[in-house]
Parts: C-alpha cells; structure tokens; sequence
C-alpha cells in the first residue's frame, strides 16, 4: 500500500489495480467507500481496456476473436511502484502471457496519482509497445461513501443541463434515453434510478460535477475534462455513490464485435502515447 500526505489529505492506494482505498482529511473523515464485500468489495477500480460490458463477453481484433469480461482486467493486476515521494506516485503494469490472452498488445499503462492541497489528481497514460496499432478505453469507478445513503445527496452539473440516460440492457446500451434533468444544474440522487443499474451520460456539458451533502459542508468535485461518457452507479440502498469518468461506454445493443468500431475508442500509433487526466476535490 502506497501512502500520499499533506496537511490536507491522506490517500492509501494499492498496488493491485493502482486502486485508491482510502482518502481521509485531518479531522480523519473518510471520503471513499470501504469496499464492504456485502454490497460491493471495491473502493476505486480503474477500468482497462474496455469500460463496461462486450456483446455475449467478445470482440474482433485484426481478424481474431477474443474474451474479456466487463470492465477489463487491469483491477485485478498488480502494478509496479515505478517512482513515489510524499504527494506523487507512479504506478506501472505491462502485459502478462494471461491478460494478453484476453487483449494481445504490448503496452505500457502507467497510473499517475498526485496529490495537491485537497486534491487528488489521477493519469492515465498508456505507451504503445506493440508492432501494430492499439485500441483500448480507460476510466474511474471512485465509489465515494455516503453514511447515510445517497438520497441526502445531489450531483451538481457545473452547468445547466438538459440530460437523458441512456437505458442499459443488460451490460449493454440501448439507443433509447430517459429524461433526468431539465435545464437545471442540480440532480437529487435517488436510489429508483439505479433499479437497472447505472446512469449513463455521454452529451455532457459540463466538465465538472459536485456531490453535495445537503445538510453538511461535505463536497467531492471531479473534473472529467476530456472524457466523453459520465458514468453514476450504485446499488439499491447502498451508502455509496460511483461518479465515474470513462472515455468510451459499453458496446450497443446492435454492437458487431469489431472493437475498433466502439464508441469514441482510443487509438495508438506504433510507439506513440496518450493520457486521460481526472482531478477529485475533497472538501468538508
């Protein structure tokens, strides 16, 4: 476990998945979920190389088939500490013979978390090592504690929105949206928008959103400038919320397994690098 402190913060991040596991300020109030295995037995799991779900669990690449379940598997790797000092560390992981079973390139990914005041910074940056050109998707699923559950809490747009949720079916998206905010800023959370599992935003305007506690000073800000898909997530009744920045989202219904057709996928020339930067305010 690698620790980062100020005179603000402290965060615990893991080496296995590069996962945030805890982030407490001064007066020790603890901002992340705690991962009880009850409801949900993660903190902060970091998506790679995909986000959400394929059609049937596959997908084409250069003629071959392959499997890789929801989410990739880079939360279950254990990364490198490449570098660390008090407020900085970077973590690296390069393929296995297993994981490139599942996704045949040569890559580096490092997870670059730095901590700056009351705010923790984390980067994404994965290298192309491979021969060929690469696809991937990268995103955060930070689970953020709610004590008292979440429908004390809102979301705050940085701007006035006019937003739909796309409608998953089963791990994957539908083409078919329901309405949730209405030219407002502010989105009160409710545990009946999660009966079939996620939020699903991807015409955001905003690059900012703010969980609020409505009877408290308890604020969390992330910033997911650069990100095309907004994710919230929780379970029924569950004392936490995911507000999860990704750059591409699940395959569609109608999805034909060519990977390099998903939505907004990232691609990397032979050698050439690319980041995806979100920032977490932590405020109370």
């Amino acid at each position: 476990m690698v620790t980062l402190k100020n005179d603000f913060l402290t965060v615990l991040i893991s080496e296995v998945g590069a996962e945030i596991h805890s982030v407490k300020n001064t007066n020790g109030d603890e901002f992340m979920w705690t991962a009880d295995p009850d409801v949900w037995p993660m903190h902060a799991p970091i998506m790679f190389p995909i986000c959400g779900g394929l059609k049937d669990d596959k997908y084409l690449m250069y003629g071959k088939e392959y499997t890789l379940q929801k989410h990739g598997f880079i939360r279950f790797e254990t990364f490198k500490v490449e570098k660390s000092d008090d407020t900085n560390v970077t973590f690296l992981y390069t393929p296995t013979k297993e994981t490139k079973a599942q996704y045949p390139f040569d890559y580096e990914l490092r997870v670059i978390y730095t901590l700056d005041k009351n705010t923790l910074s984390a980067k994404y940056k994965v290298t192309n090592k491979s021969d060929i050109k690469m696809y991937y998707a990268v995103g955060g699923h930070e689970g953020y504690l709610c004590e008292d559950g979440i429908e004390n809490y809102d979301v705050v747009f940085e701007q006035n929105e006019t937003l739909g949720a796309y409608v998953l079916d089963g791990n994957l998206l539908t083409y078919d949206k329901v309405p949730v905010i209405e030219n407002s800023n502010t989105l009160p959370l409710k545990y009946d928008y999660f009966k079939v599992d996620a939020l699903v935003f991807k015409d955001v305007k905003s690059n900012k959103v703010t969980l609020t506690h409505r009877n408290s000073s308890k604020r969390v800000t992330v910033d997911f400038t650069g990100f095309d898909v907004l994710m919230l997530w929780t379970k029924p009744g569950a004392k936490y919320i995911c507000i999860e920045p990704w750059s591409s989202h699940p395959d569609n219904i109608d999805s034909d397994y060519d990977f390099t057709k998903k939505y907004h996928i990232t691609s990397l020339e032979v050698g050439e690098t690319k980041e995806n930067v979100h920032t977490i305010t932590f405020e109370k």
